[in-house]
C-alpha cells in the first residue's frame, strides 16, 4: 500500500528483499520464509528503535472469585502509558512504559488489591516464542502447552525434564527454563491444578503462568506492522 511505501521501515525492508531476492535467483524455495522472516524483524527494530515496550503478568487474578477486577478498566486507567489487556487473567502489553520502576509503581497504585507482578522487556517474550522449545508438532487434544514466569528473583536453577507425578502417566511436565521463563505441558486433569502449584516451591518463588496461545497472541501483537492499542482474543 502507500501508506508502506512511506514507512521508514519499508525503505530499510525494500533494501533487504532486493538483495535476498538476487541471492535467491537461485532458485531457492526458501525465500519466502526469508522474507517474512525479515520484514518481522524489521517491525521488532523499528519499534524498539524508539521506546521498550513491556509485557505484564499479574499472579492469581481473577481465580475463582478471589482479587477479581475488570482488567479492561484497568488499561483504560494507564492509556497514557500506552496499555493493551490481554485476555482476563491480568496480562498487559505496555507500549509506552517510560521505565519499569514508573510503570510497576503505577499499576500497584491502580490495582484494588495487593498482587504478585511479573514485568518483562517486550523483546524477551519475543525472543522465548523464536526459540519455541515446544517444536512444530502439536500437542494432544489433552494436553496445553504453558510458560510460567517467576515473579521474583531466584537462583533455584532445576535440572529438566521434570514430571509430576514422577511416576506412571504425568499430568504436569516442565521441559525447559531460561531465566526466569519456565515451559511446561499439563494434561486436563481434575489434579492437573495442585501439581502446577509445585512450580513455586521448585523456583522458591511465586510463578504466574499462561497459556501458551496467550503468549503467542501477545508476540503477535508485538510484531504487527504498527503498535496496536486494541486487545487481540488470548487464551487463560
Amino acid at each position: 500500500s502507500t501508506g508502506k511505501e512511506r514507512d521508514t521501515e519499508t525503505g530499510i525492508a525494500s533494501e533487504g528483499f532486493r538483495a535476498e531476492r538476487a541471492i535467491s535467483n537461485d532458485g531457492n524455495s526458501s525465500w519466502d520464509n526469508d522474507r517474512t522472516q525479515f520484514i518481522t524483524q524489521m517491525r521488532i527494530n523499528k519499534v524498539f528503535m524508539t521506546t521498550m515496550p513491556l509485557v505484564v503478568f499479574l499472579r492469581g487474578v481473577n481465580v475463582g472469585g478471589h482479587r477479581t477486577f475488570r482488567p479492561s478498566t484497568l488499561a483504560r486507567e494507564l492509556s497514557d502509558y500506552g496499555v493493551v489487556n490481554v485476555g482476563a487473567a491480568g496480562t498487559f502489553v505496555v507500549w509506552k512504559p517510560a521505565s519499569k520502576a514508573k510503570f510497576r509503581a503505577e499499576l500497584l497504585r491502580k490495582l484494588p488489591f495487593e498482587a504478585d507482578i511479573a514485568v518483562c522487556d517486550a523483546r524477551d517474550i519475543i525472543r522465548l516464542a523464536k526459540d519455541n522449545p515446544f517444536g512444530t508438532k502439536p500437542p494432544g487434544s489433552d494436553i496445553v502447552r504453558f510458560l510460567s514466569v517467576v515473579t521474583k528473583t531466584s537462583r533455584a536453577r532445576p535440572a529438566m525434564p521434570i514430571a509430576f507425578p514422577p511416576e506412571g502417566e504425568w499430568l504436569v511436565r516442565l521441559i525447559a527454563s531460561r531465566d526466569r521463563f519456565v515451559f511446561g505441558e499439563y494434561r486436563r486433569h481434575m489434579k492437573t491444578i495442585g501439581y502446577l502449584g509445585k512450580i513455586d516451591k521448585l523456583f522458591n518463588s511465586n510463578v504466574t503462568t499462561r497459556n501458551w496461545n496467550t503468549i503467542m497472541a501477545i508476540v503477535k501483537l508485538l510484531t504487527a506492522e504498527t503498535p496496536t492499542y486494541r486487545a487481540p482474543a488470548a487464551s487463560r
